[in-house]
């Protein structure tokens, strides 16, 4: 059976293709059913576009998987903890769940704006933890 673990790594191998492009390694997955309907990781650097999070993208492939702009009945996987930007958009798609790996300290949503969220979204974070931290430290370790 598929669980949040199982996903996570979904959103690990993204946000590795992320790491190997130069991008800044985060990735995301959104299911739906228990399906995955979306999968993206970082682009800002590649498109040249500060909002091209994995998030950002990951909410409008979803949105299109789906016909529809609203993702009650998902769940996004997501390697970090979504900026405020991503907070709020995800709080625009109505998602029903977030699930993040490691907390971001420094731009997390819930540093700026924790009420930024769908008030029936459901938070869970912490899930591999570890191994989203560790791509990120060896990320900005590689880049100083």
């Amino acid at each position: 059976m598929f669980n949040d673990e199982y996903f996570m790594s979904q959103a690990l191998l993204e946000a590795t293709k992320a790491f190997e492009r130069g991008e800044v390694p985060v990735g995301a997955v959104v299911t739906c059913k228990n399906k995955i309907i979306a999968r993206a990781h970082n682009l800002t650097e590649t498109l040249i576009d500060v909002t091209a999070h994995a998030e950002m993208q990951a909410i409008t492939a979803a949105a299109h998987a789906l016909g529809g702009k609203y993702l009650s009945d998902c769940t996004l996987y997501v390697t970090v903890e979504p900026c405020a930007m991503c907070g709020a958009a995800l709080g625009w798609a109505h998602i029903g769940k977030i699930v993040y790996g490691t907390k971001d300290e420094k731009r997390g949503y819930s540093c700026f704006s924790p009420s930024v969220l769908h008030p029936k979204t459901e938070v869970v974070s912490g899930v591999k933890a570890k191994e989203c931290a560790d791509l990120m430290i060896r990320f900005f370790k590689a880049k100083r």
